[in-house]
């Protein structure tokens, strides 16, 4: 079997960069400070961006960074939204 090794990219100063690029759905629910399997419910209703590499789910650091910087956060969910929109009953003629 053959083996690849994959460099570990470099900073300016030539030194090995540490930080990770991705992160495992357990990690980001920890981050975020919400329960694992919350975590996997955001990520099921794409609510958490994430890459699927065979059965591994992982968030991309960049994404991850993206939404808790974003003010949509505090606001609600597409779904929500649309919901609010749902214009209501007729009422019925007598």
């Amino acid at each position: 079997m053959r083996t690849i090794k994959i460099s570990r990219p470099r900073t300016d100063q030539g030194h090995i960069a540490d930080e990770r690029r991705t992160y495992t759905v357990t990690e980001v629910a920890d981050i975020v400070g919400i329960s694992r399997s919350t975590a996997y419910g955001c990520v099921r209703r794409g609510e958490i961006p994430s890459r699927r590499f065979g059965r591994r789910i992982v968030v991309l650091r960049h994404e991850l960074e993206r939404l808790l910087t974003t003010s949509t956060l505090a606001g609600p969910t597409p779904s929500e939204s649309a919901l609010a929109e749902v214009t209501p009953r007729r009422a019925r003629a007598s």
